[in-house]
């Protein structure tokens, strides 16, 4: 089976082949730990976590090496930790931040079915290959030193842009570029820089004798470099880091080790995330997190399953910008009842996916064309196919989106356990289906139809053309 995937760099979708097949090597940004991960840190999680079973399918569980990283040093974390913990020192509130910010996200994206990465560096624990890497920067005339700050300079290399395709210009208009008069130009980056009175400090290199800490992008650098090599073959994250996180990372990964390919052999980025149509911020009072939506019915009054989220999620292919709407997850959690009906009592763990099922993902992750798999499969077990209920369960487990268990109760309220389906699952079924009705599309309508009443549900329609419907018992 060829696997195919989408390289930012290259703009193409290409057959993938690793460096050395017993060491498939893939590094993916993490979370800065300063806060509660919203749903679009989620993305970039769930994505990865499809690939790297994926990889772990095609390659051997133990022949995949998956980093993804913490950040733990930051100005935002600084801010943080001063704020909720203004009467102790800072180093000791920042600890307490970071920690209690990384356990939570842990958890968070254990509850949407997520694998653990093969590692997990923190980038305080790789000060000393940061250091290194500057220091070789610096002596190659690709940084310099200036007013106790380590800066890449960036005219030292010639194709700095290249992952972008845009122009420098275009680059310094769409990022906000820090003025300093000791830059030497108005692009250049800190990589290095003195830390103020109370925050974290480390010997700086480069012979600056004031205590600093690094930049954010050389930590992604030193990070990679320390776990997977100079060179490896994935490197992911969301679309947003293309630049300048992703840009910075390949100039000073390139500079430092003369010139070595782009870093990764494949970029891979995962589209854009808004909600309900409009751009997810806390001054639009759309800003949502993961822990809101696993425990609190602050999104569309209900609290929604990590598999409902995990399905929602995958039902857009990675690389297009997903709408997070209520009806979206009322869609992704009517689906998964309706398959985890089908597919209990018909789990075995050692039956992996179908050919057909990992053919779909082997073509760029194409999960909405796995998903479409999954529909089919539980229409048949839905017709007593044996086979096909065993096919449905491998499936669903590999997809993260149920892991075998006998009872699973997708419609859960906190400590109050009601079956559902209620009306916000129903209604947008119901407008469907009528909507289908007037244009005569009455195999859609009749699709519906059975979808509502593998939910249990049993429709009533009326000379006016309006439906009712109820709970079958």
């Amino acid at each position: 089976m060829d696997l195919r995937l989408y390289d930012t760099l290259t703009r193409e979708k290409r057959p993938f082949a690793p460096l050395d097949p017993k060491r498939v090597r893939m590094y993916v940004c993490g979370p800065t730990v300063y806060d509660f991960a919203h749903i679009g840190n989620a993305r970039p999680v769930i994505v990865f976590d499809v690939l790297f079973r994926l990889l772990r399918h095609l390659y051997g569980e133990d022949q995949v090496t998956y980093v993804r990283n913490i950040t733990d040093v930051d100005d935002k974390i600084n801010a943080r930790a001063a704020q909720d913990y203004p009467d102790i020192p800072l180093n000791e509130a920042i600890r307490k931040v970071t920690e209690q910010t990384e356990r939570q996200f842990h958890a968070d994206v254990a509850a949407l079915g997520c694998l653990k990465p093969t590692v997990e560096p923190r980038a305080t624990d790789h000060i000393a290959e940061m250091k290194v890497l500057i220091e070789r920067l610096v002596a190659s005339g690709h940084a310099y030193v200036a007013d106790d700050h380590v800066l890449f300079h960036v005219p030292a290399m010639p194709d700095y842009g290249k992952l972008a395709r845009r122009s420098l210009d275009e680059m310094i208009a769409g990022a906000r570029v820090e003025v300093a008069p000791y830059k030497r130009d108005s692009t250049d980056f800190v990589l290095w820089k003195p830390s103020k009175p109370g925050e974290p400090a480390w010997p700086s290199p480069a012979g600056i004798a004031t205590p600093g800490r690094p930049g954010w992008h050389i930590e992604c650098s030193a990070m990679s470099w320390k776990h997977l090599g100079e060179t490896f073959d994935i490197h992911g994250g969301g679309i947003d880091l293309v630049f300048p996180h992703h840009e910075n990372e390949i100039a000073q990964s390139r500079c430092a080790f003369h010139n070595q390919p782009f870093m990764a052999r494949f970029w891979m980025h995962n589209g854009f995330l808004q909600v309900e149509g409009e751009k997810m911020a806390k001054s639009l009072g759309n800003f949502v997190t993961i822990n809101e939506l696993l425990r609190t019915k602050k999104f569309g009054s209900n609290q929604w399953h990590g598999y409902v989220l995990r399905l929602a999620m995958l039902m857009t292919q990675y690389r297009q910008p997903i709408d997070w709407t209520v009806d979206r997850l009322v869609e992704a959690r009517a689906s998964l009842s309706d398959w985890i009906d089908h597919a209990i009592g018909a789990d075995d763990p050692k039956i992996g996916p179908s050919v057909e099922f990992s053919s779909a993902l082997a073509d760029d992750l194409n999960t909405p064309a796995a998903i479409g798999i999954v529909h089919g499969l539980s229409r048949d077990a839905r017709r007593h196919d044996v086979d096909a209920a065993s096919k449905l369960a491998a499936a669903l487990r590999w997809l993260g989106i149920w892991n075998g268990e006998k009872s699973v109760e997708i419609y859960s309220y906190g400590s109050e356990v009601r079956h559902g389906p209620f009306e916000e699952d129903v209604r947008p079924l119901l407008d469907a289906r009528n909507a289908a009705r007037k244009a005569k599309n009455f195999a859609e309508a009749d699709r519906i139809r059975d979808e509502l009443t593998a939910m249990s549900v049993e429709l009533e329609d009326h000379k006016d053309g309006t439906t009712s419907w109820k709970v079958k018992r």
